[in-house]
């Protein structure tokens, strides 16, 4: 059976391999505009929602040219969420992934741009036949795609977070805040795959479960790198949420605290895993790792 390091590699690369075939060079007048999809869509990262995509799929069977373009679909629309998140109007950042921001590298504008062109460009590439013969299933994809990623998904959860600055959140509200920022397209990610290998209504439930403690542990991690991590090792500036007197699992139950919450959250997480029997391995193991990372 592979390494789950070497299965995190492989699924990095067949996403990037889709990729390059679905993001245009171009020339002309949009060659800017182009170019700056490219240069946030290739600019590294650990690709773990496709990892995601194409690892739930795989339990369902689902060939890997239907999966792969799904998976490159989802890391389109994360870098656009990254590329706006950015942005001097939502967290003012100057470094991703150890590189200038697309909006640095470019200007805001093309930035802009960048991420409205990846977003689209997603969804087109979701509706499109070789995605998946049956085009009720794209329908269903699409649409929760645009739930996933709307304004009571992941949009909406970046207005909390900005919101989140400047009022006093509790606990459920943090959960929420999170839930639809992080976790909503992390549960798109697991639900992909069972779309489109027309998954049973209990698998997907367990996969839902999944999803949600999964990504609320993420998000906490996230959170401790940004109090406890250097800017070398994530790649980003660090400190963040508390210059901004933001309101975290950190900041409300302390790191230890919040520590103890994601190793919960985590072995709940692996325990929805169990219907899927070895199976489920690759993401039983992609949970430990999330939980153990240092970027």
């Amino acid at each position: 059976m592979i390494s789950f390091a070497d299965a995190l590699k492989e699924a990095a690369s067949i996403t990037e391999v889709a990729m390059e075939k679905l993001i245009p060079e171009g020339e002309g007048p949009e060659a800017k505009l182009l170019k700056a999809m490219r240069y946030a869509a290739f600019s590294g990262g650990k690709r773990l929602r496709p990892f995601i995509v194409l690892t739930c799929a795989d339990l369902f069977d689902v060939p890997r040219l239907c999966s792969q373009r799904v998976a490159a679909a989802v890391e389109m629309v994360h870098t656009y969420s990254l590329i706006h998140d950015d942005l001097p109007a939502m967290d003012n950042d100057n470094l991703r992934r150890g590189k200038p921001t697309c909006h640095k590298k470019f200007d805001e504008a093309t930035a802009i741009l960048a991420g409205d062109g990846l977003l689209t460009l997603a969804f087109q590439v979701l509706s499109d036949e070789p995605t998946h013969v049956n085009a009720e299933v794209r329908g269903e994809l699409i649409l929760e795609m645009a739930k996933a990623i709307g304004a009571r998904g992941m949009v909406g959860g970046q207005m909390l977070d900005l919101l989140a600055e400047g009022e006093e959140f509790a606990a459920p509200e943090i959960a929420r805040l999170q839930r639809m920022k992080t976790g909503a397209l992390i549960n798109f990610s697991c639900q992909a795959g069972a779309i489109l290998g027309k998954a049973s209504e209990n698998q997907r439930h367990m996969l839902n479960a999944f999803a949600h403690d999964l990504g609320l542990a993420f998000q906490i991690i996230d959170d401790l790198l940004d109090v406890e991590g250097t800017v070398e090792e994530t790649g980003k500036e660090v400190n963040k949420d508390a210059r901004a007197g933001k309101q975290t699992f950190v900041s409300l139950l302390g790191p230890e605290r919040a520590r103890d919450q994601a190793k919960i959250l985590s072995a709940q997480a692996i325990k929805h895993l169990e219907i899927f029997e070895e199976k489920g391995n690759l993401l039983s193991q992609l949970v430990q790792f999330l939980v153990q990372r240092r970027n």
